[in-house]
């Protein structure tokens, strides 16, 4: 698509979209969820108010902004505007927690109890973290202290019934690692052994699945239903043809531009009844002169569009 194709569609996404919060869905469907990505910046409840604007089902909303609102504040507003809470990020700071001290790492617990109570107090029962492609550890020492400090994570969300999705990797450059000049090895960078990782450390322990990832990792339709309900949410872009080494994750297409199985994606998803948050998250595709509503509004409709060619919701 050029760019004067890709800025037309975005002019015509806003009538595509003029019937009421499309990007909604029943309580047992997927739901199509605003991502930072492509909101130019806007955080807070400003991003909360321009996913209802746009007509999302949901929000991937940010928690320090809602601490400082307060939680009623914050309650009113995704009630008010009939909006999902869908996930928030992980608040430990890195290189916690698949690195760092110890002592630093037990003490970053303390306040996590906090922040997972609040979390569950909005609505939203879900955190994601990123596990990292690569380490300068041995293999086998980095699992076992991922292991040992996600298994204290998981006593501690246990208590709110809240969970946490483990974001794996997929392109080769990350498990080449970016240390310094430090000798890395590759760790956790497919769907198989994130959900390996995820399952030896306790209950709450999910993964967050991203197509863009799920390809380049060469994960399959099989490993989504393996994964079952271990997958508690979901992002979603498109790749253009490219080698594996020159594959770089600010090139990203739209959902429905490149090569990307969507269609079995979101099938394999429907299969294992999948009825969580779907985060369009076209990292470098957007222009930098796009507004956020505009931005917005373009994610939701390519994403809508190769949901309802999946069959979906």
């Amino acid at each position: 698509m050029t760019r004067r194709d890709f800025l037309e569609r975005a002019a015509c996404a806003g009538a595509l979209l003029a019937a009421a919060r499309p990007g909604a869905a029943a309580a047992d469907a997927m739901f199509v969820s605003l991502n930072g990505s492509v909101t130019r910046g806007l955080g807070g409840a400003d991003k909360i108010r321009l996913a209802a604007k746009v007509g999302y089902g949901g929000v991937d909303w940010d928690l320090g902004p809602a601490k400082a609102a307060g939680l009623e504040a914050t309650k009113a507003l995704f009630t008010e505007l009939k909006l999902r809470p869908t996930v928030v990020g992980f608040p430990m700071a890195r290189p916690l927690p698949f690195g760092g001290e110890e002592a630093v790492f037990r003490e970053a617990l303390k306040p996590l109890a906090e922040d997972a109570a609040f979390t569950a107090a909005v609505g939203c029962r879900t955190m994601m973290l990123v596990i990292p492609a690569s380490t300068t550890m041995t293999r086998d020492d980095q699992r076992k202290l991922a292991v040992d400090r996600l298994s204290a994570i998981d006593e501690v969300l246990r208590t709110s019934n809240v969970r946490l999705g483990l974001e794996f990797l997929g392109p080769l450059y990350f498990r080449l690692g970016r240390a310094g000049g430090s000798p890395s090895t590759p760790f956790i960078w497919n769907l198989p052994d994130a959900l390996a990782l995820a399952k030896d450390s306790g209950p709450t322990m999910g993964v967050t699945l991203d197509a863009w990832h799920w390809h380049h990792s060469r994960s399959t339709v099989a490993d989504i239903l393996a994964a079952g309900d271990r997958i508690l949410e979901v992002h979603v872009s498109d790749a253009k043809p490219a080698p594996p080494e020159d594959v770089r994750d600010n090139q990203r297409f739209m959902p429905g531009e490149g090569i990307i199985d969507l269609v079995g994606f979101f099938q394999a998803l429907k299969k294992i009844g999948y009825t969580a948050g779907v985060s369009p998250e076209p990292l470098g595709r957007i222009p930098a002169d796009m507004s956020a509503d505009d931005a917005a509004r373009l994610a939701l409709e390519t994403t809508l569009a190769v949901m309802r060619k999946a069959g979906v919701p």
